[in-house]
């Protein structure tokens, strides 16, 4: 059950219960309401009401209700970069779904999850804050309360948490560094893919790219920044501009032989913490696919 508690302080003692809440603990409004009407919000021991005086020096506690996921667990590896009473950041392999959908409704990070609270002995409510595909490796987000899931949520919306990606693309991009901004749209709702649209039905989309080394076999390593989050965003902008993911058939990047995914990487995020506001840096090195094809391509360039 995870808890909060601060002394009242003398600047505290003009302002109402929420906005002392929120100066110490970040709480949204919504949050702080549905604590309140659950009675989970105690001065000095005693549940909050509308009447109640306080003064600096009193105690506020704030009780999270304790929640849990039901997927059913199985033995899928769980790489952990950070875990806290808050927050968890895993490294996700690549050919796993991050969540039970209607085509994967087993074998993926959440049963995984649940396994890793079994064996742990720390039970928490799964609350992705980011998704990976399938097929792309990386960096998930994972809040452990709704406090924790609000707060980054938030912070994505307005651009604080910065997610970085690594790839390998198609062909050779001539530029050292460009802005995709591209509204990405879906058009065919029976089909997977997305494309970039300009008919007004798609949404504002925005990825930086930075080369960060060509190869003459063909391809280019590239850092890529999103500021919007859409399904498949990189993959469509990189193959708008005639650059698609190598190993992505969906959008163009055929590369047999060389990898049997998009050669695409969440390789670091950054955020405030949502409890502590403490700024989080988190990487991921590139997985071993991934740095095989690097190998060859290489070599190809050498010989």
């Amino acid at each position: 059950m995870r808890e909060f508690t601060f002394i009242i302080e003398k600047e505290d003692e003009n302002l109402s219960i929420r906005k002392m809440i929120k100066r110490h603990l970040h709480f949204s409004s919504r949050l702080l309401a549905k604590l309140k009407a659950q009675k989970r919000v105690f001065l000095n021991g005693t549940p909050i009401e509308g009447y109640m005086k306080y003064k600096a020096g009193d105690e506020i506690r704030i009780v999270l209700p304790e929640e849990a996921s039901h997927f059913p667990p199985e033995d899928i590896p769980i790489d952990v970069i950070l875990e806290d009473e808050d927050i968890m950041v895993v490294n996700k392999q690549a050919g796993v779904t991050v969540h039970p959908t209607k085509g994967h409704s087993m074998h993926t990070i959440a049963n995984g999850l649940m396994k890793y609270m079994q064996d742990t002995g720390k039970p928490f409510k799964i609350r992705f804050v980011n998704r990976l595909d399938m097929d792309t490796s990386g960096l998930l987000i994972v809040g452990k309360n709704s406090n924790a899931q609000d707060n980054l949520v938030g912070q994505m919306s307005r651009g604080e948490l910065e997610k970085y990606y690594t790839a390998i693309l198609c062909g050779i991009v001539e530029e050292d560094s460009l802005t995709i901004d591209e509204p990405i749209g879906h058009p065919e709702p029976e089909q997977v893919s997305r494309r970039v649209v300009h008919d007004g039905s798609g949404r504002p989309s925005v990825t930086h790219l930075k080369v960060l080394k060509r190869f003459s076999s063909g391809f280019t390593l590239v850092r890529l920044k999103l500021e919007t989050g859409r399904t498949h965003q990189i993959r469509v902008h990189t193959s708008y501009i005639g650059h698609p993911v190598a190993g992505d058939p969906l959008y163009g990047g055929e590369t047999p032989g060389l990898i049997d995914r998009q050669a695409l990487h969440a390789s670091s995020l950054t955020f405030h913490h949502p409890v502590t506001g403490e700024r989080i840096h988190a990487e991921a090195p590139l997985p071993e696919d991934m740095e095989e094809m690097l190998k060859q391509i290489s070599s190809s360039d050498q010989a």
